[in-house]
């Protein structure tokens, strides 16, 4: 079976080129269906993809359809080990703070680590609460250290986002708006010659 890697460069890029418009999608539902986080398979499938792409330029083995499935599960297993040792961390995070009165401060960096993303939490307590380096991060997270770089330059920007951000106040139901009064129709002021005739009437009765 002919692979990517026979023939010249460029034949070698236009079946690469083939091989991703057939096969990403496939690769992407397969770990898609897997992880449950659209952003978090998107970043698998395009690991699988460029180390597919390095294979070919480095001229290794054959990349085959079966090869990029092959290649997902690899990192899916990276994936989950990577999730464990994350949930570990941050019940060792959580049990610290506990154990330790957190002041303001620490309680608003917890709270705001909560509430990011899975994918962006953990390059986040790989990096600063374990003082991993973009290299051993990514072997913790099945990536390249250039891959850690982004996503770590993603997670820093979506947490300067959330850290401080004022909860939103519900909003309030509007009161019924009361109709204005109808303006007071002012008394009309009598003319002199109508009081005096009046006068005159009353005097006459």
């Amino acid at each position: 079976m002919e692979t990517i890697q026979t023939g010249s460069d460029r034949e070698r890029a236009a079946r690469f080129t083939a091989l991703y418009v057939r096969d990403h999608p496939r690769v992407l539902a397969f770990v898609y269906r897997r992880v449950g986080d659209r952003a978090a398979a998107e970043e698998l499938t395009a690991e699988v993809f460029r180390i597919a792409w390095e294979r070919v330029l480095k001229g290794g083995g054959g990349v085959t359809s079966g090869w990029l499935f092959v290649t997902a599960r690899n990192l899916l297993g990276n994936h989950y080990r990577a999730m464990a040792r994350l949930t570990e961390l941050h019940r060792r995070i959580t049990d610290e703070l506990d154990r330790t009165p957190a002041s303001g401060e620490d309680s608003a960096v917890l709270d705001t680590l909560d509430r990011l993303p899975v994918r962006h939490r953990e390059v986040l307590l790989l990096s600063y609460w374990d003082g991993l380096s973009a290299v051993e991060a990514g072997e913790v997270l099945g990536c390249s250290g250039a891959a850690v770089w982004v996503r770590l330059h993603r997670a820093r920007k979506a947490f300067r986002d959330l850290y401080g951000e004022p909860e939103q106040p519900q909003p309030v139901q509007p009161e019924q708006s009361v109709q204005p009064k109808q303006p007071v129709q002012p008394v009309q002021s009598k003319r002199p010659e109508q009081s005096v005739q009046s006068e005159e009437s009353e005097e006459s009765a």
